[in-house]
C-alpha cells in the first residue's frame, strides 16, 4: 500500500509483494510470470483492499487511512470514464452542484476538464510564482542535488520539473570517469545542455546515452513548475498524512523560512499592476465609444496613462509603507533603509500581532537584529537587517557562512536561507582555528535545528563569518554590547540615530571598528570612485584627474576628470544641517575608494556622533536625581555640544476672488522698523538676524468690500482718503525660531502680465549668469584636463615637418617634442594631430582624447542649455499660486538646560544644571570633570558597558597624550612613525581571537598611511591623538576582558579599579570616596527644550466649543482634565476652579469682561455660561428635549439665552 499510495495512479507496472499478503496476491495476480502487478486504470475490488487493511503485515505507515478511505469512496464510474476522468467529474459534481443541465456524459466530461483546466493552469487566474515553487519544493519534496543515470525513468514522475545545474556534453566526455572513445566525425557532432536546461524525456533520452555517474541538478521555476503538479499533490497528501500521524511538526508563523520580505520594486509592479487593469478598463469602454475609422484619431485619444502614473503616485505619496526619509544623521539614514516592517497593506496590524510574531526567533541568527527595534506598540513589527545580511532573489533573507569540509574552515562564503540552514551543523565565528583552518579543539560549541550543542569537528558543515553578524548596524556600534542589558541596548541602539550632528565633530575614543564602514556606505562621506591627483579643492568642489589607466577607453565621454560637488549647509528632513567638508588638498594622490570629504557627523572619515567628555559618577547635591545630568559650563563656551539646525518657511502668493495676493514691501500697519531688513520687493535680505515675530516676506491680500466704521468715514471726511483695501498677511518667524538668513528661494511663473516683472527678470538673469560661470568653470577643467592627457602622449614623438610660430622655427622635422616645447606646439596638435605626429598610432590616441573632450564639452552645454531653458520657462507651481519664496534660517543652539543627552548604552538623561568650570569636581591634576553622572543609573539598568568605555576611554586618551610627550622628543619621521605603531599596538591589544588574527595586517596598513602622510598632516594626526587620545577598537561580542583594561590601566600609570579622587570644586575639600572618572562618548538627541518649551497667554479657540486649541503647533492650551478638576475639588480651591471651567476656557462674554477689567484696572469678574453648556443643550434639542432655565422670577427661559453677567451686575465680584 505504501507504493499504491504514490505510484498507482500514473505509474505502470506497480510491485506488490512488499506490503499485500501472498493470499491476497494470487487473488489478484493480473500480470503475466510470477511478479503480481497492477496495470494503469485496472480495476480492483474493493474487498481486495479491504482483505489487505486487515492483514497486521501490513508495513506501511498510512496504508489504514488510504485503504478506510476507498472503502468510504464508493462513486458510480462511467464504462468509458478513465479513472483520471471519473476523479474530474466527481469534483466538478461538488463544486458545481446546481449544474444538471448537461446529461450527455461526454460534454459533462468536457465542461468538468474546462473547469480544472481553470483552475489550476490559468496563468491569469492562479500562479505560484518562482518563490511559491521553491517553498514547495522546499517543503514536501526533497530534491536532490545530484541524480544518478539509473533513476532518471522516475524523475519525472516523482518530482517537479528539474533543470541541469551545470553545462553537460552529450555524446561526449565523461566528467567522473575518462574521457569516452569518440571518433574524430563524431566529436563534431557534440551536443552541449546548457546549465538551466528542463529535464524533459527527450533530455533524459540524450542523458542515458553518455557515462555519467551523476548529474547536478537543481529547481526549475518557469512555464507549468509556476502550477501546482501531479507530483505536488501526491507530495501534499503524503505530508498531510504523516502530519497527522505526528511525523512532522505544524508549521511555524515566525520562522524566516515561512516569512518573506517583499522589496519596494515588487510593491510599486503591483501598483503598477492595479493601473494597468484600470487602463485597460478605461480603454476598452473607450473603444466601444469612439469612431475608429475617424483618420484623425490617435493614441493618446484612446489610452490614458494617468491611471498608470496616479496609481504608483499614489502609493508614494500616501501609502502606509512610503515614509518621510530620517535623515537626523547618516546612521538613521542608513537604518532606515535597511528596515523591515510587517506592517501595511497585506501585512499585520498593530492590534493583531500576538507576542509569536513579535518575539525573537531561533531563524533571526544573522538575518534579523534581535536588538534594535521600537519600544512603543510596534516592537517586534519593525526590525532592522543584520550587517551581512541580504535578500536572496526569491525575497528570503540569507545570511553568510564559510564552508566547512572534514574538520577544516575553508575560505569559501555561502549565504543560506532560514529554510536551507536547518538542515546543516553550523560552529560559531569565533571557534579557535589554526592558520590552515583547523578547529583546535576536540568539541566545537555549534547550531543543529535550532538547539545549540557541542559537536565533533567533523560534523560540522558551515561556520559564522563573524560574530557581529546577528546585530544591526546600530547595535554594531555599541562598545561592549555583550555586557549591557538587552533592553538597554535596544534603547542605545534607537538612540544613536537620534544623535544631532554637531558643529565640531570627534570620533568615539573607543568604537568597535565598524565607525568607517558605516560613514562610507551611509553616503555621508564623499568616496573618490577612481584613483587619481587632486586637480583643484575649493568648499563647494573636489576635482579629480584620474590615473590614466583607469580611464575607460571605450567610453566616449571619459577624459578622466571626476568632479564631486559637496554639499552646504543643507537642511535635512528633521532639519538638522547636511555639510560636506574637503579631507584633501591640491596635488594629493588619492586612491579608489579612499574617502575625501567629511560628511555631517563624520570626523576624518569616520562615523562620529558625539563627543569624548570627562565624566564622573557620583552624585553633585540632588542636580543628577532621576537620571538628570550637571554638565560643566565648558562644553557651552567651546561649543562642544553646539549644533546647527536649519529651517525651511514657506510663503504663496495665490489668486483669489477678489484678485491676486501681492509680495510687496508695503505692507499696511507695520512700522519702518519692522520692514527694515526687507528688499525693495518686500523679501528678507540674506545674513540678517531674525527673531520670533518678525517679517520674513510682506504679503498683502485684498480685502472684500464691506460697510465703512464710523472712524473709517471720519478719515474719509477729514483727509478724503479710503481706508487700506488689503490685509497684512505676511509670513513672520514662529516662536522658538530665532537666526540668521542663509538662503532666500523665489519661485514664480513666467507670465507677461504678471506685477514685479522686473524683480522676477532681475532673478532670472542673476540665475542664468551663475549657470554660465559654472559651465565656463566646467570647460577650462575640461580644456585642461585634455591638454594633461594629450601632453602625456605626445612628449617624446617625432614631428614629421617644421612647426613655426610667427615665423620662428620652434621644432624642426624629425624633432622631438620635449617637456619645453610641449606647449608651444600643443594647440597645433589639437587641431590637428596626424598632421603634427610622425606616429599614427599616438595620433589617433590623441585625435580619440580630443574628440572625447569635445563630446565632454556638448554634453556641458547641452545640460546648462536646458538648465537656462528650466530658469526662463518659470516655476512649475500649484494651481492657484502665482509665486513661492522660501526662505531658510540656520540657528546655532548650544546645549542647555533641558536637552536630552545619551550615551550608547540606553544612559540617557536631561541636563538640570549648567554649572561653572570652578564649581565642577576636579582630579588632582586640577583637571575638571565635564559632566556628573548618576551612579544609581547603572545596577538596576544592567548596562554595565557604560563603565567599562568610561575606564579603557581614560587609559586610550592618557596613552594619547603619553605618546604626544614621546613624539616631542624625536625629530626623524620614521621614529616617529615607529612610535605611533608601537602605542597602536598596546592600545589594541584588547580585541578578541578574531581581530587578532587581523592585527599583522591591520598593523601593515597603519604604517603604510602614515608613510604616504606629509609632514603637516601627520603633526595634524599627533595633534589628534593628543587632544582626542589613542582610538581603540573593541567590536561586538569580541571586546575587551576585564584584564586587558586593567593592563591597560596600569600602563598609564592609573589604578586597576579606574577610581580616582575628587576634590569639590565648591569647598575645595575632597570627597570622601574615591569616584570612577573617565571619558564616555556622549551625544546631544534631537529632543531639544527650544522645540519642546511653550506658553500660552492668548490665542486661537476652537469653532465650536469656543475652548483654547491645543499643542504647541497651534500655540494651545493645557487641557484641564477630569482628575484636575478632581484635584481643585478635593483642596476646596472653588473660584479657581469656576476661573478654569469658565473665563479661562469657553466662556466667551466672561473672557471679554475679563479682559475689559485688566485693561482697567478693576479686580472683579462677572462668570457667564460656558459655550460648552450651550453645546450641550443644542445636542439635547438635537434629541428632541427641551432643556430650559427656571429663573427667579418663576419663569423659564432658553438656557442658551440666559445673561448671567448682566443678573450678576448688582451683586459684589468677588474681590470688591
Amino acid at each position: 500500500v505504501g507504493r499504491l499510495s504514490v505510484r498507482t495512479i500514473t505509474i505502470t507496472p506497480i510491485y506488490l509483494e512488499d506490503d499485500f499478503p501472498s493470499s491476497v496476491i494470487r487473488r489478484i495476480q493480473l500480470g503475466e510470470g510470477s511478479t503480481p502487478v497492477i496495470h494503469k486504470d485496472d480495476r480492483i475490488e474493493i474487498e481486495e483492499i479491504t482483505a489487505v487493511s486487515l492483514m497486521t503485515t501490513n508495513k506501511s505507515l498510512y496504508g489504514d487511512i488510504i485503504v478506510e478511505t476507498l472503502k468510504k469512496d464508493e462513486p458510480q464510474i462511467n464504462a468509458s470514464f478513465t479513472f483520471k476522468d471519473a476523479a474530474r467529474v466527481d469534483i466538478y459534481r461538488k463544486m458545481r452542484p446546481t449544474d444538471t443541465a448537461v446529461i450527455d456524459p461526454k460534454a459533462f466530461l468536457k465542461r468538468a476538464n474546462e473547469l480544472f483546466e481553470y483552475i489550476f493552469f490559468d496563468s491569469q487566474r492562479y500562479d505560484l510564482s518562482k518563490v511559491g515553487r521553491v517553498k514547495i519544493n522546499a517543503k514536501v519534496h526533497n530534491i536532490p542535488k545530484t541524480i544518478k543515470p539509473l533513476d532518471l525513468d522516475t524523475l519525472l514522475e516523482e518530482y517537479p520539473p528539474l533543470a541541469l545545474d551545470e553545462d553537460i556534453e552529450v555524446n561526449g566526455v565523461n566528467r567522473v570517469s575518462k574521457p569516452m572513445s569518440l571518433d574524430d566525425d563524431l566529436k563534431h557532432d557534440l551536443e552541449v545542455l546548457k546549465a538551466g536546461t528542463k529535464i524533459d524525456q527527450s533530455v533524459i533520452e540524450k542523458l542515458k546515452n553518455t557515462e555519467f555517474t551523476e548529474i547536478k541538478v537543481k529547481q526549475y521555476l518557469d512555464d507549468e513548475a509556476r502550477f501546482i503538479l501531479l507530483p505536488d499533490i501526491i507530495a501534499i497528501v503524503k505530508y498531510l498524512l504523516e502530519l497527522r500521524l505526528g511525523k512532522r511538526d505544524v508549521d511555524d508563523i515566525a520562522h524566516l523560512g515561512n516569512r518573506r520580505v517583499r522589496p519596494v520594486g515588487e510593491l510599486l509592479e503591483n501598483q503598477a499592476r492595479l493601473g494597468i487593469v484600470r487602463m485597460q478598463k478605461a480603454f476598452k469602454d473607450r473603444v466601444a465609444t469612439v469612431d475608429t475609422d475617424d483618420p484623425n484619431l490617435k493614441v493618446a485619444d484612446i489610452i490614458n496613462p494617468r491611471y498608470v502614473t496616479g496609481s504608483v503616485v499614489e502609493f508614494l505619496k500616501g501609502g502606509q509603507l512610503a515614509q518621510f526619509m530620517d535623515q537626523a544623521n547618516p546612521l538613521a539614514e542608513l537604518t532606515h533603509k535597511r528596515r523591515l516592517s510587517a506592517l501595511g497593506p497585506g501585512g499585520l496590524t498593530r492590534d493583531s500581532a500576538k507576542f509569536e510574531i513579535r518575539d525573537v526567533h531561533p531563524t533571526h541568527y544573522g538575518r534579523v537584529c534581535p536588538i534594535e527595534t521600537p519600544e512603543g506598540q510596534n516592537i517586534g513589527l519593525i526590525s532592522s537587517m543584520t550587517v551581512y545580511a541580504k535578500l536572496n532573489e526569491f525575497g528570503f533573507l540569507v545570511s553568510p557562512y564559510r564552508k566547512v569540509k572534514d574538520g577544516k574552515v575553508l575560505n569559501e562564503i555561502e549565504y543560506l536561507a532560514a529554510y536551507d540552514e536547518e538542515k546543516y551543523v553550523i560552529a560559531q565565528a569565533n571557534a579557535p582555528i589554526d592558520e590552515e583552518g583547523n578547529f583546535l579543539a576536540d568539541r566545537v560549541l555549534a547550531r543543529a535545528k535550532g538547539d545549540i550543542r557541542l559537536v565533533n569537528p567533523k560534523e560540522v558543515d558551515y561556520m559564522d563569518v563573524s560574530p557581529k553578524q546577528v546585530v544591526s548596524v546600530s547595535a554594531s556600534l555599541i562598545p561592549f554590547l555583550e555586557h549591557d542589558d538587552a533592553n538597554r541596548a535596544l534603547m542605545g541602539s534607537n538612540m544613536q540615530r537620534q544623535a544631532v550632528p554637531l558643529l565640531k565633530t570627534e570620533y568615539p575614543l573607543v568604537g568597535t571598528g565598524m565607525e568607517t564602514v558605516v560613514a562610507r556606505d551611509s553616503g555621508s562621506a564623499v568616496v573618490a570612485n577612481r584613483g587619481g591627483i587632486v586637480e583643484s579643492v575649493s568648499g563647494d568642489r573636489i576635482v579629480i584627474a584620474v590615473n590614466y589607466d583607469e580611464i575607460n577607453p571605450n567610453d566616449p565621454l571619459d577624459i578622466g576628470l571626476d568632479v564631486y560637488e559637496l554639499a552646504k549647509f543643507k537642511g535635512s528632513n528633521q532639519a538638522t544641517c547636511i555639510n560636506q567638508r574637503p579631507l584633501v588638498r591640491k596635488g594629493d594622490r588619492v586612491e579608489k575608494g579612499t574617502i575625501i570629504a567629511d560628511g555631517h557627523s563624520t570626523y576624518k572619515g569616520e562615523l562620529s556622533l558625539g563627543k569624548n567628555v570627562l565624566v564622573a559618577f557620583m552624585p553633585w547635591r540632588g542636580y543628577n536625581f532621576e537620571d538628570a545630568i550637571v554638565i560643566s559650563e565648558r562644553l557651552v563656551k567651546d561649543d562642544v555640544f553646539t549644533s546647527i539646525h536649519i529651517e525651511e518657511f514657506e510663503c504663496e502668493a495665490r489668486e483669489t476672488k477678489l484678485g491676486p495676493e501681492e509680495i510687496t514691501r508695503n505692507v499696511v500697519g507695520v512700522s519702518q522698523k519692522a520692514l527694515a531688513n526687507l528688499d525693495e520687493h518686500g523679501i528678507i535680505r540674506v545674513g540678517a538676524y531674525v527673531k520670533p515675530g518678525d517679517i520674513l516676506v510682506g504679503k498683502v491680500t485684498p480685502k472684500g468690500e464691506s460697510q465703512p466704521t464710523p472712524e473709517e468715514k471720519l478719515l474719509l471726511a477729514i483727509f478724503g482718503e479710503k481706508a487700506s483695501e488689503v490685509k497684512d498677511t505676511s509670513l513672520r518667524v514662529p516662536a522658538g525660531v530665532e537666526g540668521i538668513v542663509i538662503d532666500v528661494q523665489v519661485f514664480a511663473r513666467n507670465k507677461p502680465d504678471r506685477r514685479q516683472d522686473s524683480y522676477i527678470k532681475e532673478l532670472m538673469e542673476e540665475e542664468i549668469q551663475g549657470l554660465d560661470e559654472k559651465l565656463e568653470e566646467k570647460k577650462k577643467f575640461i580644456q585642461k584636463r585634455r591638454d594633461e592627457l594629450v601632453k602625456e602622449l605626445i612628449i617624446g614623438e617625432e614631428v614629421p615637418r617644421d612647426i613655426k610660430i610667427a615665423g620662428k622655427t620652434i621644432l624642426q622635422k624629425g624633432d622631438k617634442i620635449t617637456e619645453d616645447t610641449v606647449n608651444s606646439v600643443l594647440k597645433f596638435i589639437v587641431v590637428n594631430p596626424k598632421g603634427f605626429l610622425s606616429n599614427h598610432e599616438v595620433a589617433e590616441k590623441v585625435e580619440k582624447v580630443v574628440n572625447k573632450a569635445k563630446l565632454q564639452l556638448e554634453l556641458w552645454e547641452n545640460i546648462y542649455e536646458k538648465q537656462k531653458a528650466t530658469v526662463l520657462k518659470g516655476s512649475d507651481l500649484k494651481p492657484g499660486v502665482n509665486e513661492l519664496v522660501k526662505v531658510y534660517i540656520a540657528q546655532k543652539r548650544k546645549i542647555q538646560v533641558g536637552d536630552k543627552m545619551a550615551g550608547r548604552h540606553g544612559n540617557k538623561g536631561v541636563v538640570s544644571i549648567v554649572l561653572p568650570e570652578e564649581d565642577m569636581p576636579f582630579m588632582e591634576d586640577g583637571t575638571p570633570v565635564d559632566i556628573v553622572l548618576n551612579p544609581l543609573g547603572v545596577p538596576s539598568r544592567m548596562n554595565v558597558g557604560q563603565i567599562l568605555e568610561t575606564h579603557l576611554g581614560l587609559a586610550a586618551k592618557k596613552l594619547g597624550e603619553q605618546l604626544a610627550k614621546e613624539l616631542e622628543k624625536l625629530a626623524s619621521k620614521e621614529a616617529m612613525i615607529d612610535k605611533i605603531v608601537e602605542y597602536y599596538k598596546i592600545a589594541n591589544d584588547t580585541a578578541g581571537e578574531i581581530a587578532k588574527r587581523y592585527r599583522d595586517e591591520e598593523i601593515k596598513e597603519l604604517r603604510e598611511y602614515l608613510e604616504s602622510l606629509d609632514d603637516e598632516t601627520l603633526k595634524a594626526v599627533i595633534k589628534d591623538f593628543k587632544e582626542i587620545g589613542i582610538p581603540v577598537k573593541t567590536p561586538v561580542f569580541e571586546g575587551a576582558t576585564e584584564e586587558d583594561i586593567k593592563t591597560m590601566l596600569n600602563k598609564v600609570g592609573i589604578k586597576e579599579t579606574g577610581k580616582v579622587k575628587l576634590i569639590d570644586g565648591r569647598t575645595g575639600e575632597p570627597f570622601e570616596f574615591e569616584v570612577t572618572v573617565g571619558y564616555m562618548y556622549m551625544l546631544k538627541l534631537i529632543h531639544m527644550v527650544d522645540d519642546k518649551i511653550h506658553a500660552r497667554s492668548t490665542g486661537p479657540y476652537s469653532l465650536i466649543t469656543q475652548q483654547p486649541l491645543g499643542g504647541r503647533a497651534q500655540f494651545g492650551g493645557q487641557r484641564f482634565g477630569e482628575m484636575e478638576v478632581w484635584a481643585l475639588e478635593a483642596h476646596g480651591a472653588a473660584y479657581t476652579l469656576q476661573e478654569m471651567l469658565t473665563v479661562k476656557s469657553d466662556d466667551i462674554e466672561g473672557r471679554k469682561r475679563v479682559y475689559e477689567a485688566i485693561i482697567k484696572g478693576k479686580y472683579s469678574y462677572d462668570i457667564g455660561i460656558p459655550e460648552s453648556f450651550k453645546v450641550l443643550v443644542r445636542e439635547l434639542k438635537a434629541l428632541a428635549l427641551d432643556v430650559e432655565c427656571k429663573m427667579e422670577e418663576g419663569k423659564t427661559q432658553a438656557c442658551d439665552k440666559v445673561d448671567l453677567v448682566s443678573k450678576n451686575k448688582d451683586k459684589k465680584g468677588i474681590f470688591n
